[in-house]
């Protein structure tokens, strides 16, 4: 990529203090949209026999940053952060090392800890624990097998990128106000927020177990990783129609009228037939022509993409994902993950300076020269994104995810909807029709029932966008081209419109018209690759891609809102699923770190246990523990004295929503809908103190705002 004349950030100072790898992960975004982000250290040497994912992969988390010991230049440090505009830390690991008092009060200030500092729980859980605590670790695995932990640290990447997202909406409410504020950032909520999709049976009473699935989907058959002649294969198909399409293809048309398979609740009933029928088609066959045989009929699968040194995939090399960055003290070549923020104007880069540790001295002691005394505060701090309206047209999880979070700051959200409704709408469990999952998944906002295949739906919503300040999608690319809404179509209707595009593998792409879903992107991305059940790659029990896709959506749509208001320029989003899936690998990169010597499941009597070695000294003590025994888990706890070894127990989905900290939390919570029913809504884990998220509504019934939108922008006209 070319130097950046502008980017969104910039002239932003960053202390990151924070230890923590969700504090590194807030700091690299920062960096790649334009900060100068001076990296706290606290060890001159990296080393890859530490326990922490931070020091073992100080390539990734140090690239781009100016690197400053916090020894011996402690006064330093604490003279830059009582300049800066943002500082990042986490005072559970580190300690209360800030005098917060001290600092400018235009200063933003997050903290990324393991559970909050307004929890009761202060303990510095780590990643491996947050896993077991939240249900992450019980659903993931095949269903006759383990549960299995996540080989690279999911909850501290998705914690960070939403602390970079709730830093952003910070500095908007700074910008505006002149006030700084606290931003409380904890694993627990941010891993909570992740079981979105397990919640809807639990939140409503339901007491049934929540059983692992391994690679299948709950409601749809054939959905699974199959074993090809190179490699493994994941097909999905997704309803009736594609599963005739599919056995006219493969040869065997009785499939299709077979009593077992006929309708999708058939094939559910019947899976095994119906994964063995498949298995016998991809037998023999290659990886290449399995896919292409069923991309031709626009069934979705792809392969299982491996991790050799990075995730080896052609649209991964396409869109220049990967760079090699030399390592200054080791000496060695080391492969990181580009930016996934990829935006027309000031689009995310990493850059190709990589300092050694304390490099950036000198730069740090120049930096603290050259600031002046900030302005005093001006007026009341608003919601983040008061007066902001954001048009949807999103589906399923990613957008609709993103667009809730942006609600909750304060944004009008427009949804459009189909006349059938968006397809989640019905899912099941529901409420007169319409679905718990559905009503939570898109709180706060506005229903607006549109066919834009008709003319006056179509300008009607060309009338919508004059006035809007986002539109943000994830149909298939191309699609709204199609309807009239092409990039340039966008601009004249509204040159200030920022556009956002969420999709399985970019706009600009080799696959640009392939299916894509959660799964596939696991396992095209290097995900399904690094978590096995023996020789079966499996994918994460979150939806993990449509997860951070929306976390990274919020990331560049508030950056973009950052860089409009400071040049008057809109710009084009293009977020690649498939880049940032693969970007969540990063730290399994360049050599095996799965973790897999370091923790393990013991099946106590009562539930399972997850035991980690935090120190090199304490593996012989883990692996002197038996796989299971034939006691309760207070016992088995009793027995590891060693005090290298961390614990916790393998909770459960239903126990997770009802755990004491999941209450004081309050991260879930009833709310009377415009029809008179209740219904449980999330909270935002994007935690501001000053002006904390805001959710309030269960998303209405389908089309409900219709008359008083369109009204509206008749009256109204362009913004």
């Amino acid at each position: 990529m070319t130097a950046r004349a502008d980017t969104a950030l910039k002239d932003v100072l960053v202390v990151e203090l924070g230890s923590r790898v969700g504090a590194s992960v807030a700091g690299s975004l920062m960096a790649q949209l334009g900060a100068d982000v001076v990296f706290i250290e606290r060890q001159a040497t990296p080393t890859s026999a530490s326990s922490s994912w931070k020091q073992r992969h100080r390539t990734q988390f140090a690239a781009g940053k100016r690197s400053l010991l916090l020894e011996p230049h402690r006064d330093l440090v604490v003279s830059l952060a009582a300049q800066a505009d943002v500082i990042v830390v986490s005072s559970d690991v580190d300690g209360e090392e800030l005098d917060f008092s001290a600092l400018s009060a235009r200063a933003v200030v997050c903290d990324v800890s393991a559970y909050g500092r307004t929890s009761v729980n202060r303990s510095a859980d780590t990643e491996l624990q947050i896993q077991a605590l939240t249900g992450i670790i019980e659903t993931t695995g095949l269903s006759s097998g383990s549960p299995l932990p996540l080989p690279f640290p999911a909850v501290e990447l998705m914690t960070g990128v939403y602390a970079a997202g709730a830093v952003l909406a910070a500095m908007r409410v700074r910008d505006l106000s002149g006030r700084g504020q606290l931003i409380d950032m904890a694993l627990y909520d941010c891993a909570f927020a992740a079981m979105a999709t397990f919640l809807p049976r639990v939140l409503t009473g339901d007491k049934t177990p929540i059983h692992r699935l391994g690679n299948r989907h709950p409601m749809i058959a054939p959905w699974n990783v199959y074993r090809a002649k190179d490699g493994w294969v994941l097909i999905c198909v997704g309803n009736d129609a594609q599963w005739r399409r599919f056995c006219e293809t493969i040869g065997k048309p009785e499939l299709a009228t077979d009593r077992r398979f006929l309708k999708t609740a058939n094939r559910i009933s019947n899976i095994d037939d119906v994964d063995a029928a498949v298995q016998g088609w991809v037998d023999g066959r290659t990886m290449a022509k399995a896919i292409e045989t069923l991309s031709a009929i626009e069934i979705a699968c792809g392969p299982v993409t491996p991790i050799n040194e990075y995730p080896r995939e052609a649209n991964l090399d396409y869109r220049a994902m990967i760079r090699t960055l030399s390592e200054p003290v080791l000496g060695q070549a080391i492969a990181v993950p580009e930016s996934p923020l990829r935006m027309s104007e000031s689009s995310g880069q990493i850059s190709g300076r990589l300092d050694a540790p304390d490099a950036g001295l000198e730069w740090c002691e120049q930096k603290l020269r050259e600031v002046k005394s900030p302005p005093a505060p001006t007026s009341k701090a608003d919601a983040p994104l008061r007066g902001v309206r954001i048009v949807e047209i999103g589906h399923y999880t990613t957008v609709p995810l993103s667009t809730r979070m942006l609600a909750s700051l304060g944004a009008e959200v427009i949804k459009i909807e189909p006349p059938e409704g968006e397809a989640t709408r019905e899912w099941p469990p529901s409420q007169e029709g319409q679905g718990y999952f559905f009503t939570y998944m898109n709180s706060d906002k506005r229903s607006l029932m549109l066919d834009i295949r008709k003319p006056e739906d179509a300008e009607s919503l060309r009338e919508l966008l004059r006035s809007a300040d986002v539109l943000i999608e994830n149909l298939k690319p191309g699609a709204l081209a199609r309807r009239g809404f092409a990039p340039a179509q966008l601009a004249a209707i509204n040159p200030r419109l920022i556009s956002c595009s969420v999709s399985g593998f970019g706009v600009h792409s080799l696959y640009a018209g392939r299916p894509a879903y959660d799964t596939v992107i696991q396992a095209m991305s290097g995900v399904m690759a690094a978590i096995r059940d023996g020789d079966v790659p499996v994918k994460t029990g979150i939806s993990s891609a449509d997860l951070m896709g929306a976390e990274f959506a919020i990331v560049a749509v508030l950056a973009a809102l950052a860089y409009r208001k400071r040049t008057g320029k809109a710009q084009i989003i293009d977020l690649s699923m498939q880049d940032i899936a693969a970007w969540m690998t990063q730290t399994l990169w360049n050599e095996d770190d799965s973790g897999g010597g370091k923790v393990r499941i013991i099946a106590c009597s009562d539930r399972n246990l997850l035991v980690e070695a935090t120190a090199t000294d304490s593996l012989d003590d883990l692996a002197q523990l038996q796989p299971s025994y034939a006691l309760p888990v207070n016992e088995v706890v009793a027995k590891l004295t060693s005090p290298g070894l961390r614990w916790a127990p393998i909770m459960t989905v239903h126990e997770m929503a009802e755990s004491p900290e999941t209450r004081s939390r309050q991260l879930w919570f009833d709310a009377i809908g415009d029809d008179g029913k209740t219904w449980p809504l999330l909270a935002s884990p994007l935690r501001l103190t000053l002006t904390p998220p805001d959710v309030r509504s269960p998303m209405p019934r389908l089309g409900c705002d219709n008359e008083a939108i369109l009204r509206r922008n008749r009256r109204d006209g362009p913004a």
